[in-house]
């Protein structure tokens, strides 16, 4: 069985995933750097690994998601009106 690229990083993602999802941020900590983690995807830039725990945060806890959403969108209405 050929391994494709896209298997690659299928694995690769699965295994960072894995490795960051024994580390654990919380609520506080995600808030604390979350508008860092919205100017890298405004910005379009790859997330670092540094915030990848604020990313994987937000997938799990509704509430820090909702504060991260309104940042965004806060934002994008700033940059707008610039």
């Amino acid at each position: 069985m050929a391994l494709t690229r896209d298997t690659l990083k299928n694995i690769i993602g699965a295994s960072l995933k894995a490795q960051l999802s024994e580390q654990v941020i919380g609520c506080d900590e995600c808030l604390e750097m979350v508008d860092q983690f919205a100017e890298h995807i405004l910005d379009g830039k790859e997330i670092p690994e540094a915030l990848r725990l604020v990313q994987l945060h937000l997938e799990g806890c509704p509430p820090c998601k909702d504060e991260f959403e309104a940042l965004l969108t806060a934002l994008r209405e700033m940059d707008g009106s610039q």
